[in-house]
């Protein structure tokens, strides 16, 4: 067949399940060369592009930009750019998805259900596996089945709603319109004539069948609707990134047993040391290595909980909100135990530079053992934060503000920093934590160790 191959929906990272074509970079029966971007494909945190790991050619472009597609469907096919038309339709009739792609059902399928039942539309409807069992078992003829789901996809709601018998309609004469009368007028209406002493049975209404309306009060009271309108909500759909914080932050919140430690740290020291510094690193970088530090001093925070396992690791992968158009996404400085705060700061600047533009790679956000949450530089004092699972634990970073503290005998006003630690209790106990913080606040109240 032309040597045809399938291109398939990617799976990248275990939680992806589905993935949205956003733009095709080739053209069919065009060919490209090795590295060549074929296809910008989203998912819930990111847009990747699809290279070509070898010269090629698309002889057919199945999967339609802007749609969503299950992992394993087919996209397109691979071939030679001389392939008959007739082979490809071929390839694709008779490629086999994954399991997470919609069933297609045929006529000439016989083996999708046993000879009694009733046999699958012959206009090759789209329809969910559980949809056409419940069909079979109640022996409903699928083609007079208008199927609600993308693409008129038959589901087992469309099933379940054709199984029921129509309703009976009891009818009860006709009803008596008194037009002209008050008890014809909207419940706004009735509330505006009661605002402003609006007779309305002295109204003729200009509504359907003779109602008084909103307008017809407003008149009467020698008011301007336009003075009393309001600017309507302007309403915008959550993006695949804003529903996926949404759902994994509600999961943990309802699922993780949450235990939170405050402490306040004085920032002073850190503030000369950093003015000090050319280049100068962010407040931030240092607090990434003053947290990488302390995690190996304190490893029983540096871990990630995977249903009743927990896992330890050697070194601090710490991950860092970004807050960008779509929502907050977190990268991750991997080994920042390792690195040096310069390091870091060169580190941070490029993963959060990519993460507004939308070109992190996924294995730059997935993993890692622990989370800094900073909003100083928005004057935020103090808060907690969620934590991002699986991992164990997450740091809330405050602005430091000047604040009355004993400096060795003596009372002064020093630059404090709140800091509030976010932890799993499943796998994290309080003296665990409290050891954390205070190892964190040794390092960032003696910087010159970072």
């Amino acid at each position: 067949m032309g040597n045809l191959k399938a291109f398939t929906m990617p799976k990248w990272g275990i939680e992806m399940s589905e993935g949205t074509v956003a733009e095709w970079m080739v053209a069919e029966r065009e060919s490209f060369s090795r590295n060549a971007v074929l296809t910008l494909i989203e998912t819930d945190k990111i847009t990747n592009e699809v290279e070509a790991e070898a010269d090629g050619c698309f002889v057919k472009l199945v999967a339609q930009p802007g749609e969503n597609y299950p992992v394993g469907a087919l996209l397109a096919v691979f071939g030679d750019p001389d392939t008959s038309d007739a082979e490809v339709e071929a390839f694709v009739s008779n490629f086999k998805g994954g399991g997470s792609a919609a069933l297609k059902v045929e006529a000439a399928a016989p083996a999708m259900a046993p000879a009694a039942a009733t046999p699958a539309p012959a206009d090759h409807k789209i329809i969910s596996p559980a949809a056409h069992a419940e069909a079979v078992a109640r022996g409903i003829d699928l083609s007079t089945i208008s199927g609600t789901g993308r693409g008129g996809r038959i589901s087992l709601q469309d099933v379940q709603q054709a199984s029921r018998p129509e309703p009976r309609v009891a009818l009860k004469g006709a009803f008596e319109l008194r037009t002209g009368s008050a008890s014809l007028a909207s419940p706004m209406a009735h509330r505006l004539a009661a605002l402003h002493g609006v007779d309305l049975g002295s109204l003729s209404g200009t509504g359907p069948r003779g109602r008084i309306c909103k307008a017809d009060v407003l008149s009467a009271a020698g008011i301007s609707a336009t003075s009393l309108s309001s600017a309507a909500p302007t309403i915008v759909p959550m993006s695949k990134m804003r529903k996926t914080i949404a759902r994994r932050l509600t999961e943990s919140k309802s699922t993780i047993p949450h235990i939170y430690f405050r402490r306040r740290v004085r920032a002073d020291r850190l503030m000369k040391l950093r003015a000090a510094a050319n280049p100068k690193p962010s407040i931030n970088d240092y607090l990434i290595r003053a947290c990488a530090l302390a995690l190996k001093a304190v490893p029983v925070v540096n871990v990630q909980v995977h249903g009743d396992d927990i896992h330890h690791f050697s070194s601090a992968d710490i991950g860092v909100a970004v807050s960008t158009d779509g929502g907050l996404i977190t990268p991750i400085v991997t080994a920042a135990d390792q690195r040096s705060v310069a390091d870091i700061s060169a580190t941070m600047a490029d993963l959060a530079a990519r993460a507004r533009s939308g070109k992190l790679k996924h294995h730059e956000i997935e993993g890692g053992s622990f989370s800094i949450s900073n909003l100083g530089m928005f004057g935020v004092e103090q808060f907690d934060a969620i934590i991002n699972p699986p991992q164990g634990a997450i740091l809330a970073v405050g602005n430091a503000r000047s604040e009355p503290i004993d400096d060795d005998g003596v009372i002064r006003l020093l630059p404090m920093m709140h800091l509030s630690l976010s932890c799993d209790h499943r796998a994290i106990d309080g003296a665990d934590a409290g050891r954390f913080m205070a190892a964190l606040a040794e390092l960032i109240e003696n910087p010159e160790r970072l």
